[in-house]
């Protein structure tokens, strides 16, 4: 954004024009004792934009980027190869300008894209209806809770204790709101699965069964026996999905009878960028189409005749009587989702399974070397590309060694549950097509170096 400085006379027509004597007026409702008295303590008042660039570079030496080091962090968030054309395609202007269509007949390209979009993520999520994208997986994640109470009436939620904490989190500052009941618990590391504990738990008054494929410590499971259990007690299944990639060589969860699936979309054209902005997916099954949070652009035909795209359902605040809305967020993230949607047609059907086949092949080759290393325990039997480790000793300590020594060894558990001291020598490793046979070597060798 440009810098548009004001003089003295714009700010004192500018305060004249709302009746304020001052700026000091437009902060009286703020209570004295919340306001800054002075300075604030360790920071200079002012310096040249030449001192601040120089600072902030330096600080920014800090840290070490995701391209710079031998790179395993996953939990979430991945590192995939995202050809320059995507980029390219969205600084187009055409595109960058109306991603966001807030009037629809004039964005016929930005709704062509999204239409496909949504075509591509039902097909790979396995489900006969997708929207337009949400903000993230996490607030998807929510959103699909929140569905679920509405179709079913029912107010209790079980959520696997494989899910994502922060989707966890997410969901239970939510419930603050809503009233939902949320039943969780934290994973555990000798466990292959937790499916015969969501279904026991299964009542009358559960509306939905909330769980993650491949789950956060990996593991990979049929959802097929826990669709029949929550269905047979007149609840829905949920399936969350954070690495899409994933689903060119598993089978995906509507296949399996989820009800409703959803996802961040980020391994597909987003790339990690700091941690934002990313790109939620949502999808569900036809009959529940109209309880669908965001939008859904569908096809049509105009006055002459010609093929056209209008934005079919919007059930959000702005557009309708606000105790009809299915969700209060108000856009979707058309930049992300069309970078999504390049990167898939760029990939096809076929180079999505080829780029599955390859995570996963250097994740086994990576699974093996590092299993060798005195000390560690492989916990998983199967996984995709993203597998934990049980080291001898509190994982977090571990990964920030290994950080000052150049490579990003993974997730800690311990920092995803800091509360579960059972959980403090597990270790996320993920892998994709961007790893190499001598990043591997490289982990396992300085793994060596830090358990002896």
């Amino acid at each position: 954004m440009r810098y548009l400085p004001l003089t003295d006379g714009d700010r004192q027509a500018m305060l004249a024009t709302i009746g304020a004597a001052s700026i000091d007026d437009l902060f009286v409702d703020v209570p004295a004792e919340a306001r800054l008295a002075g300075t604030i303590p360790g920071l200079p008042d002012h310096a040249s934009e030449l001192a601040v660039e120089r600072h902030m570079a330096a600080l920014a030496r800090q840290n070490l980027s995701a391209g710079e080091a031998p790179f395993f962090l996953g939990a979430g968030a991945y590192k995939h190869h995202v050809p320059a054309s995507v980029d390219h395609l969205i600084q187009r202007g055409e595109f960058l300008t109306a991603y966001t269509p807030y009037q629809p007949e004039i964005a016929q390209g930005t709704l062509q894209v999204l239409f496909e979009f949504q075509t591509q993520v039902a097909r790979l999520l396995g489900c006969d209806v997708a929207n337009a994208s949400m903000y993230d997986g996490s607030t998807a994640c929510w959103e699909a809770i929140g569905m679920a109470r509405r179709i079913t009436k029912r107010g209790k939620a079980i959520l696997s204790s494989g899910l994502h904490p922060h989707y966890v989190s997410v969901a239970q500052t939510m419930a603050k709101f809503t009233g939902d009941e949320l039943a969780y618990a934290t994973p555990e590391l000798d466990s292959e699965s937790d499916n015969s504990t969501l279904i026991a738990a299964i009542d009358k008054d559960t509306s939905c069964v909330v769980v993650q494929y491949p789950d956060i410590l990996g593991r990979i499971e049929d959802l097929t026996p826990l669709a029949e259990a929550a269905h047979a007690a007149g609840a829905l299944l949920v399936a969350v999905v954070t690495e899409p990639v994933a689903l060119g060589a598993i089978k995906a969860p509507g296949a399996m009878g989820a009800d409703i699936v959803v996802g961040e979309g980020q391994s597909l054209g987003v790339g990690l960028q700091f941690g934002g902005p990313y790109l939620g997916l949502f999808a569900c099954k036809q009959k529940y189409v109209r309880q669908m949070p965001g939008r859904l652009c569908g096809e049509t035909v105009d006055a002459a005749g010609k093929r056209g795209f209008v934005l079919t359902l919007s059930t959000r605040e702005q557009h309708i009587r606000r105790e009809k809305a299915t969700s209060n967020i108000c856009t979707n993230s058309g930049l992300c989702a069309l970078a999504f949607s390049i990167h898939m047609t760029l990939l096809g059907e076929r180079g999505l399974r080829q780029l599955a086949g390859l995570n996963h092949a250097l994740a086994c080759q990576a699974a093996d070397r590092l299993a060798k290393v005195p000390g560690v325990t492989l916990m998983n039997d199967s996984f995709f590309n993203e597998f934990t480790l049980i080291l001898p000793t509190d994982a977090r300590e571990a990964v920030r060694n290994l950080a000052d020594r150049g490579i990003l060894a993974g997730v800690s558990l311990g920092r995803l549950f800091p509360t579960a001291p059972d959980l403090a020598n597990g270790l996320v490793v993920a892998v994709t097509e961007t790893t190499t046979a001598e990043d591997i070597e490289a982990l396992a060798k300085a793994l060596e170096e830090e358990l002896a």
